[in-house]
Parts: C-alpha cells; sequence; structure tokens
C-alpha cells in the first residue's frame, strides 16, 4: 500500500510539473472564415494566460491574408493586446501578400513578414516547437 501511495504521489508530482514546464507553439492558419481568425486568437490568448513563460507564434498565409490587413482584419483590435506580450508573434508569409497585392504598411501594427509562411512553420517546428491547424467547425 505505501508503494503505491508513493506511486501515484509521484505521478501526480510528475504530471503537475509538466503542465507548467515552457512550450513554443506556432499556430498555421489559412482560413478565411473570421470565426478560424477569432478562435485561434482565444486560444493564444488563454494559452499566453495559462501558461506565460511559453511562446507562441501564430503563421498566416494563403486565405487567411485578410486577418492581418488593415481595414479587412475583424481581429486587428484582438491582435494588437497580444501583440502586448513578448512572448507572442504574428507573421504572414511575403509571397501571399504579393499574391494579394498588399504590401507592409497595408499589415496591422507589428504583424511580421516571413519570406515563406510554410517554411516558417517546418523550421519552427525543426526547433521542437508544437504544431497546430487551426481551423473553426
Amino acid at each position: 500500500m505505501k508503494k503505491l501511495l508513493t506511486v501515484v504521489l509521484l505521478t501526480l508530482v510528475i504530471e503537475a510539473t509538466s503542465q507548467t514546464k515552457p512550450v513554443k507553439i506556432v499556430f498555421d492558419v489559412t482560413s478565411a472564415d473570421s470565426l478560424t481568425h477569432q478562435a485561434v486568437l482565444r486560444h493564444v490568448s488563454l494559452m499566453a494566460t495559462a501558461y506565460p513563460q511559453s511562446s507562441f507564434e501564430v503563421v498566416v498565409y494563403g486565405s487567411a491574408m485578410p486577418m492581418f490587413v488593415k481595414g479587412k482584419s475583424t481581429v486587428a483590435t484582438a491582435i494588437q493586446k497580444l501583440e502586448a506580450n513578448p512572448k507572442v508573434s504574428f507573421k504572414v508569409c511575403e509571397q501571399t501578400m504579393a499574391r494579394y497585392k498588399v504590401d507592409k504598411s497595408q499589415l496591422v501594427a507589428n504583424v511580421g513578414t516571413v519570406p515563406d509562411g510554410i517554411l516558417e512553420i517546418v523550421n519552427r517546428q525543426a526547433e521542437g516547437w508544437g504544431y497546430i491547424k487551426e481551423a473553426h467547425h
């Protein structure tokens, strides 16, 4: 019985410790659906609050381009609130920008650019970042 109690307590300690370990997560957003845009920002906001030592990056390409464009974004205010957190970043694919004829001056403030959104995600994964494909159902 004493061994069983020790194993249970040890398991609980390990689980509690593992949940506080900082993580790095990259979110992949390609949908034009504003509900998807809202969902990813909600997820990042909640996770950044719950895990303040963790890092989060939202990478947008393809049809999600309007998410980061001034005057078209339905989530610009939420992006600005999250951008104040140095552990949260937003990146948009420069190839997508060229296809949509969007230049950097048209982006929501503090949104960065990367040459290739897919390659950015692949590189983050190679660095050990977790991956979330964001979609609203």
